[in-house]
């Protein structure tokens, strides 16, 4: 089976490591209190650990790919009897593990469990989601466009999804101030004489 390939490993163990660095340092710097001061709301803190699982995953799968493109160091494709095994696969697995755990309601916030099955779930979306949308062109156009022109589209699918997850970590209070504003009661309130709006 192509998951006792040693190549199969390589990827999942970089990222983990690149993963796990980032949140040692986190946790074991001064940067902890900021992220505990800044990251009250669970729904925000999923949404940025998604997005540092997204770009670090972006950053990670075009260094290798670039490196096996190139035959330099020991990266190279998973293949099996032939077949060559693409990254996305990694991506759909996750993603299906990820959205079965969300399912039975581990890592959203509804049950009481402890915090970390959120984070770790939320981290493993961002980088199921760059591992899929990598190779968006593939199954865009079913056949391997990876370095010709329709590869393309790979990078604009994860440009859109990438600026989804920023938007929705930096641009929550926006989005809730145009909703505020946009809802007929709340707009009563703000403008009636008691809040110093127009009487």
């Amino acid at each position: 089976m192509f998951f006792q390939h040693p190549s199969f490993w390589l990827l999942p163990l970089v990222l983990a490591a690149v993963l796990g660095f980032l949140a040692a340092i986190v946790a074991r710097t001064r940067l902890s209190k900021i992220y505990r001061h800044r990251f009250t709301e669970s729904r925000r803190e999923r949404l940025f650990l998604a997005s540092v699982g997204f770009f670090t995953t972006v950053v990670v799968v075009r260094v290798i790919t670039l490196a096996i493109h190139h035959d330099f160091g020991p990266f190279h494709d998973v293949s099996l009897r032939g077949r060559h095994i693409h990254h996305l696969v990694w991506g759909i697995i996750l993603l299906l593990l990820v959205g079965y755990t969300w399912l039975i309601e581990i890592g959203t916030g509804v049950l009481a469990v402890s915090q970390w099955s959120g984070r770790l779930t939320s981290m493993v979306f961002g980088v199921a989601a760059a591992l899929t949308l990598d190779e968006f062109a593939l199954w865009l156009n079913l056949r391997d466009v990876y370095w010709e022109r329709e590869g393309r589209e790979s990078f604009e699918a994860l440009a859109l999804f990438g600026g989804l997850l920023a938007i929705g970590v930096f641009g929550r209070s926006f989005w809730h101030g145009i909703l505020t504003e946009l809802t007929p009661r709340s707009r009563h309130s703000i403008h009636s004489p008691e809040h110093g709006g127009p009487s």
